[in-house]
């Protein structure tokens, strides 16, 4: 399995990925990385992530999920998508986009993870 890119450089409103550009919102997995549309799914700061957004990740590959609540952490990540990613089998890590980034780059080579990031609040 390839590894997931790693993030270059976060800063508010734009993720640059090694090898796949410059976002405002990104999907990473191992092997990718796409733009995170929120219309494809519906999501919005409340409720807040869906397993429809993680869904690709999955898809892909990832065990270890990082999801971002943004930088002000205004997005919220539900409760019950975590319990539900768990019973997959999948770790869960869940914080602020800065922090989020930086632990997923920890992760990349080491494990099949996947990251939602929103780079604003």
């Amino acid at each position: 399995m390839e590894p997931s890119p790693k993030i270059e450089e976060f800063s508010w409103g734009r993720v640059e990925v090694e090898g796949w550009g410059t976002f405002k919102d990104v999907k990473l997995w191992p092997g990718g990385a796409r733009d995170w549309d929120w219309n494809e799914t519906g999501t919005r700061h409340r409720p807040g992530i869906q397993l429809a957004d993680v869904q690709e990740l999955l898809d892909h590959g990832a065990d270890v999920v990082v999801l971002s609540r943004g930088v002000d952490e205004v997005l919220q990540v539900p409760a019950d998508l975590i319990a539900d990613l768990e019973k997959l089998g999948i770790e869960v890590v869940v914080a602020a986009s800065r922090d989020a980034a930086n632990r997923y780059n920890e992760l990349v080579g080491t494990r099949a993870v996947g990251c939602l990031l929103h780079s604003t609040c």
